[in-house]
């Protein structure tokens, strides 16, 4: 995540709207894991597929506006940027062409 697209308070942000959302995924209703929530028996992998992550519907990630985000599960949320709008997002590509000049 590149910080200088994000505000200062996105982690805030983000974690109020998960606990709104009850760390639950808005699109499959899956249980995602709360903060500190590790559970011993479970893989890396487990743990990422219940990760809830906070998706800005029109890809501008200093667009915070309740009605531009979502709480979605990985899954979920990968599934979005491959199928509902193509392989890579706009806020991804420009994501990723600030790491290139950097």
């Amino acid at each position: 995540m590149s910080q200088g697209v994000y505000p200062d308070n996105w982690k805030e942000i983000a974690t109020a709207l998960k606990a709104d959302c009850d760390w639950r995924c808005t699109k499959c209703g899956k249980v995602c894991l709360r903060p500190g929530e590790k559970p011993l028996d479970w893989t890396k992998s487990q743990r990422k597929a219940h990760t809830l992550q906070v998706h800005h519907w029109n890809c501008d990630p200093s667009d915070n506006r309740l009605e531009n985000l979502a709480c979605l599960c990985s899954g979920c949320h990968l599934y979005y940027h491959r199928f509902g709008r193509g392989n890579i997002s706009p806020g991804q590509l420009s994501l990723f062409a600030q790491k290139k000049v950097s």
